[in-house]
């Protein structure tokens, strides 16, 4: 089973800070051009929003190993995640957050995509419970650039009943890849930037 969705979807129960502005040395370097990141895996280009921080691989990493915790903990399964590779991250402050993974995935049957993805919306909003949280989730399909992607939603409440954040997670099956976007926020026009730079992203058509 692939876990890269919940990485994604974890990443809004740790807070992450970054000091410096695109500093290019966090990625790979050869996949930034100017303000434009590209990965040549699955044909895709972003153009990373001005003032926005770009989130360092240590930061990842250590992310990486706190999400794998808890997905462990509420699988109660060892996870292997080798095969997941983070794309570009950034963000405004600790609670508007873009991420985005890959991470290989062939159909072995029609319809093995859509039916381990709906299993996968079940287990990330079960991990959000294990981990104390009180959330509410719902599902459905939107068009980004002509494609059309999976989509989570997921509203984060605090003891009292505030919202403490929202988040949508788009997936789809891409050049063999299981393609992964995460869009964290607490405030409209932090959504509107990311959501306006998502949806201007461009994919090679094959």
């Amino acid at each position: 089973m692939r876990f890269s969705k919940i990485f994604l979807a974890l990443i809004s129960l740790i807070i992450i800070s970054c000091g410096q502005t695109y500093p290019n040395k966090q990625i790979d370097e050869e996949n930034i051009k100017g303000e434009i990141y590209e990965s040549t895996e699955i044909g895709w280009s972003i153009e990373i929003p001005k003032n926005w921080s770009i989130i360092s691989k240590d930061k990842i990493e250590a992310n990486d190993q706190k999400g794998k915790d808890a997905i462990e903990k509420a699988t109660g399964q060892e996870i292997d995640t080798k095969a997941m590779k983070h794309l570009i991250s950034f963000q405004k402050n600790q609670f508007n957050i873009f991420s985005s993974t890959i991470e290989p995935f062939k159909e072995e049957f029609p319809g093995e995509y859509e039916k381990n993805n709906k299993i996968l919306n079940e287990l990330v909003y079960q991990t959000f419970v294990d981990q104390g949280i009180k959330t509410d989730s719902s599902s459905g399909k939107e068009i980004i650039q002509g494609l059309e992607f999976n989509t989570f939603y997921t509203t984060v409440y605090a003891p009292d009943g505030k919202v403490i954040l929202n988040q949508i997670l788009y997936s789809r099956l891409i050049n063999g890849y299981d393609f992964g976007v995460n869009i964290n926020y607490n405030n409209e026009q932090d959504k509107k930037i990311m959501m306006d730079t998502w949806k201007k992203s461009k994919f090679l058509k094959k």
